[in-house]
C-alpha cells in the first residue's frame, strides 16, 4: 500500500526533477517508509512512488520496481493478495523471481498476459506500468474503485497521484472550480464519486474497472470490468447457497491476513466487523497458509460514551469471542474541534459528516505499529445493510424509485429534481438559482449496465450503490482517513468472487422478516455472538454529529459562515443558508438529517475558503 504519482509530458519535452519529487512529496503520508523516482531516457516521462511495506518489507520491494529484462517499469499502490498462486503459476512458466513482492509478481504478469492479467487479480490497487522500448504508459485500477487514481490532462502533458490536493498543490494544472460538480456534491455528496468528474475541472478520476493507456501519443479510457459478465451459476439448494457464501468469505478474510506487519481490525460491534474478527479467530485455528500473519490480534473500538451511537458493548462481545483483548479508544466533545483542519485536509474530498471519528482510530493504529486493518466496508452495498429500525416504510420508498431510476433512465432527471424539492421543502436547499440550478447528467459506473429484468427495485438499487454512488464515496472516505496515518485497509467483503456471488443472489437472499445480510447471517451460524448475529439495529461508524454541532461545532460553524468566500457566493445562496444555520445553533436543533443535508455545504465553503490562489 502506498503513493503513486506521475507526468508524462505528450509534447516529448523533459520533465524536471523538481515536478516529481514535488507532486510526490504531497503524497509522502501514505508511504512514509520511503520514496523513489524514476525517468525515462528521454525524460519525458517521469514515475514517483512513496512506500508503505507491508509484503517483502525490505528494500528489495522498493518501487518503481523494474521487471526482470529491465523492459518495463511499476509504480503500484495497492496489494494483489493471490500474489502467491499467480507466482507459482508464473514460476512454472519458467519466470524468475529476485524479490517475495507482490509488485514483482505484477511485472511478470504484465509480460506475461497483459492487461487481462487484471481478470486474474484478487486485490485492490491502483498502478501505472511505463514501457521503456515504445515509451507507452499503462494505468488500471482495481475492479470496484478500493484504491484512488486521479489524473490531468492539460498542456500537453498527464499528470497523475493517489490524492486530488497533490495535483491541486503541485501547481502542474489549472485548479479551476467545476461549478456543477461543487452543486452536485452539496445536493447529493454520494452522486459524483461514481463518476470521472471531480471538484476541480481539469482534474478526473480513473473510475472503478477502467485502465487508461497512452500509445503512440493517443489517449484512450476504458471500462475492463463489468461485475454482470462475471455473475457465477449458484447452487440450486437454500442451503448449498449458504454454505458457498461462507466458504467465499471464509477465504477471502484468510487471503487478507497475508502480511509481513502485523494486522488488526476496527471493530465496531455490528455484524460486518464482528464477522470479520470472529473469522480472523477461526482461521488460525484451522490453521493459516501461507504468509498468514499470527499477529492479527489487535482490534481497535471507538467508543461515544453517552451518545445514542456507542456500540462498545457489542464490540467488547464480539472480541471476546475471537479472543482479543480490544483497544477502546474513548471519543467526546473535546476531539470535536481537535486536529479539526487537519481532519477535513486529510479527507480531500467534500461529505456529509466530520470524519474525525475514523480518523482517529486509524491513528491509534499507527501509534500502536499496526499497519493493516482488515475492516467491513462492502457489506451495506451487497446486501442491504442500510435499513435503520422503524424504517421499513422509507427503506421500500426508496428501493421503488431507484428501480424507476434504472428501468427507465428518461426519468431520472425527473426523480432528481422531485428530491431536490422535497429537500427545498425541509429547508435543505440553499444553490444559488433555486431547483433550476440543479445540475443533470453526472454519470456513474453502471449506469448504461443492462440489468437482468428479473431483477427487483431492492437489487437495481443494491447494483447502483455498489458500482456507483455510495460504495465509492465510502472507499473514498476510508481511503483517505487509514492512509493519511499509513494504514492499509483490507476488505473482505469486496472480494470479487463474493460480489459477483451477491450480486447474482436473488433478494429474499439478502432480505427478509426485518434482516438485511440475510445469506451472511445465516452463514455465520455458530461463528459469532447470536446476539450480534441476529441483530436488526444499524448504527454508521461516525462522529455524534448532531451532538457535536450543538455543542462544541457551533462556534466554528458561525465562524465560517462570517468568512467571505466569492466561490461559494457563487454557488449558494448564502442569507437563506445562514440563516437556517444560525437557527439550528441557536435553538440547539441539529439533527442526523440536518446534519446530513447542511454539513455538506459547510464543508465545501471550508474547501473553496482554502484552495490556492
Amino acid at each position: 500500500m502506498c503513493g503513486i504519482a506521475g507526468i508524462v509530458d505528450l509534447r516529448g519535452e523533459a520533465v524536471t526533477p523538481s515536478a516529481i519529487e514535488k507532486i510526490t512529496v504531497l503524497i509522502a503520508h501514505r508511504g512514509p517508509d520511503g520514496a523513489g523516482f524514476w525517468f525515462s531516457d528521454d525524460k519525458r516521462i517521469a514515475l514517483g512512488h512513496r512506500r508503505l511495506a507491508i509484503i517483502d518489507p525490505g528494500a528489495r520491494g522498493d518501487q518503481p520496481m523494474h521487471s526482470g529484462d529491465g523492459r518495463f517499469v511499476i509504480v503500484y499502490n495497492g496489494e494483489v493478495y493471490n500474489f502467491l498462486e499467480l507466482r507459482a503459476e508464473l514460476q512454472a512458466a519458467g519466470v524468475p523471481f529476485r524479490t517475495e513482492s507482490d509488485t514483482e509478481v505484477i511485472l511478470a504478469a504484465w509480460q506475461a498476459w497483459g492487461p487481462d492479467m487484471l481478470l486474474r487479480f484478487n486485490g485492490m490497487w491502483a498502478l501505472a506500468i511505463a514501457d521503456k522500448v515504445s515509451g507507452d504508459v499503462f494505468l488500471a485500477r482495481d475492479r470496484f474503485g478500493i484504491k484512488p487514481l486521479l489524473y490531468s490532462i492539460s498542456d500537453g502533458r498527464l499528470v497523475f497521484a493517489s490524492e486530488m490536493r497533490a495535483i491541486v498543490r503541485s501547481g502542474l494544472v489549472p485548479t479551476d472550480i467545476d461549478a456543477d460538480a461543487a452543486r452536485r456534491i452539496m445536493v447529493d455528496a454520494f452522486g459524483i464519486e461514481g463518476s470521472e468528474r471531480t471538484l476541480h475541472r481539469e482534474i478526473k478520476r480513473l473510475q472503478g474497472g477502467h485502465h487508461l493507456w497512452i500509445r503512440g501519443g493517443r489517449t484512450s479510457v476504458t471500462r475492463w470490468w463489468r461485475t454482470l459478465d462475471h455473475l457465477p451459476q449458484l447452487p440450486s439448494t437454500e442451503a448449498e447457497r449458504v454454505e458457498r457464501f461462507g466458504q467465499i468469505f471464509r477465504d477471502a478474510v484468510a487471503l487478507r491476513m497475508r502480511s509481513d506487519v502485523p494486522i488488526g481490525t476496527c471493530l465496531s460491534g455490528g455484524f460486518d466487523s464482528s464477522a470479520i474478527i470472529c473469522t480472523m479467530s477461526e482461521a488460525e485455528k484451522k490453521g493459516m497458509g501461507p504468509r498468514g500473519n499470527h499477529a492479527w490480534r489487535h482490534a481497535f473500538v471507538a467508543s461515544f460514551p453517552g451518545s445514542p451511537n456507542d456500540e462498545r458493548p457489542q464490540a467488547e462481545e464480539a472480541a471476546a469471542w475471537a479472543g482479543v483483548e480490544p483497544t477502546i479508544l474513548q471519543i467526546g466533545d473535546d476531539d470535536a474541534l481537535r486536529d479539526f483542519d487537519r481532519v477535513l485536509e486529510d479527507m480531500d474530498e467534500v461529505y456529509i459528516g466530520l470524519p474525525t471519528a475514523v480518523w482517529l482510530i486509524y491513528r491509534e493504529l499507527r501509534r500502536q505499529k499496526v499497519l493493516v486493518s482488515l475492516d467491513g466496508h462492502g457489506a451495506d452495498e451487497l446486501m442491504g445493510g442500510y435499513l435503520q429500525a422503524g424504517g421499513t416504510a422509507a427503506f421500500w420508498m426508496r428501493n421503488v424509485v431507484s428501480g424507476i431510476m434504472e428501468r427507465w433512465r428518461f426519468l431520472a432527471n425527473a426523480v432528481d429534481f422531485a428530491r431536490a424539492a422535497l429537500l427545498k421543502r425541509r429547508g435543505h436547499f440553499f444553490l444559488r438559482g433555486g431547483l433550476s440550478s440543479l445540475p443533470r447528467g453526472f454519470a456513474v459506473v453502471g449506469d448504461e449496465d443492462r440489468l437482468p429484468t428479473e431483477w427487483g427495485s431492492f437489487n437495481r438499487r443494491l447494483y447502483r450503490m455498489l458500482h456507483g454512488t455510495v460504495l465509492p464515496t465510502i472507499l473514498r472516505n476510508f481511503d483517505r482517513l487509514s492512509m493519511a496515518h499509513g494504514i492499509e485497509v483490507r476488505m473482505p467483503f469486496l472480494d470479487w468472487r463474493l460480489v459477483t456471488y451477491a450480486v447474482a443472489l436473488p433478494e429474499e437472499a439478502k432480505y427478509a422478516d426485518g434482516y438485511s445480510k440475510l445469506i451472511a447471517r445465516r452463514a455465520m451460524a455458530g461463528c459469532m455472538p447470536e446476539s450480534i448475529r441476529t441483530a436488526k439495529r444499524k448504527i454508521g461508524f461516525n462522529s455524534p454529529m448532531p451532538e457535536w454541532l450543538n455543542g462544541p461545532l457551533s462556534s466554528w460553524t458561525a465562524s465560517l459562515l462570517a468568512k467571505k468566500v466569492e466561490a461559494f457566493t457563487e454557488l449558494v445562496d448564502e442569507p437563506a443558508f445562514e440563516k437556517a444555520v444560525l437557527k439550528l445553533n441557536r435553538d440547539r436543533s441539529w439533527d442526523w438529517e440536518s446534519a446530513g443535508r447542511i454539513w455538506p455545504y459547510l464543508h465545501m465553503k471550508w474547501v473553496l475558503a482554502r484552495l490556492p490562489g
